[in-house]
């Protein structure tokens, strides 16, 4: 029970990869605080692992700040939520833009202060890990927005690492190529849209959630305890070649 006696927050918590870090930390001894938009995520995930659940949308700065208020003080942070707008360069949105950046980015930085600021009252220590995508170092087609979170995280959660240092907490990102999460395996079915995207992996495969779920757990563990500032590719060697 690798995290006996700890708590987690975790954004997104209610599918995804975000649901496969609740069951693996609760499977780990972890106490789950998971944050969701939607009730029913959230009523499922509680009668399988137990824990806490708060209903919140992320993409209202103000209910982000009451949740994370709700959620206490806990010893981990995963920053799991995010969505995406497909669009090109050339049909960039205002409402697509506002959408991917509120969430995926300003959700998950107000996550991360407002953690921050309850561990520092606490007397510090502590781990966050935010997860972000190989999207932010490859470009892909209508994902202007999307890898411009996901870069933007990276780029925030070295800020993060560094102030937040001297005070014990520790900040790392995962950065998964495509996972099968039930919506991703139906969406990468067809072998005509999936083999060219696979033939660039080493590994010959996308990954799995809880493989993602599995490299978090180890950045938050004392495993991990001198890394900080990092980003992990979760990718089959993606982008290694």
């Amino acid at each position: 029970m690798q995290f006996s006696g700890k708590s987690v927050i975790i954004t997104g918590a209610g599918k995804g990869i975000g649901r496969a870090c609740a069951q693996l930390m609760a499977a780990r001894g972890a106490s789950v605080v998971a944050l969701s938009r939607t009730r029913s995520d959230l009523d499922s995930l509680r009668a399988e692992i137990g824990g806490r659940a708060i209903q919140v949308d992320l993409a209202d700065p103000a209910a982000t700040r009451a949740a994370m208020a709700e959620a206490g003080t806990c010893d981990f942070l995963i920053n799991s939520a995010g969505i995406n707008v497909l669009e090109s360069v050339l049909e960039m949105t205002e409402a697509g833009y506002e959408a991917v950046l509120g969430v995926n980015l300003r959700a998950a930085l107000i996550a991360c202060q407002e953690f921050a600021r309850a561990r520092i009252a606490a007397g510090g220590g502590g781990a966050i890990v935010n997860i972000t995508s190989i999207a932010g170092h490859r470009g892909f087609p209508d994902h202007l927005c999307y890898a411009a979170s996901k870069a933007g995280l990276e780029g925030a959660s070295r800020v993060l690492a560094k102030e937040l240092g001297p005070h014990g907490i520790r900040v790392n990102c995962v950065a998964p190529t495509i996972t099968l999460t039930e919506l991703a395996a139906e969406a990468w079915s067809d072998p005509g849209k999936s083999q060219p995207m696979m033939v660039r992996h080493p590994l010959d495969r996308f990954a799995e959630a809880r493989e993602v779920a599995e490299s978090i757990a180890l950045l938050l563990s004392e495993d991990s305890r001198m890394i900080s500032g990092t980003v992990l590719p979760v990718d089959g060697g993606f982008l290694a070649v």
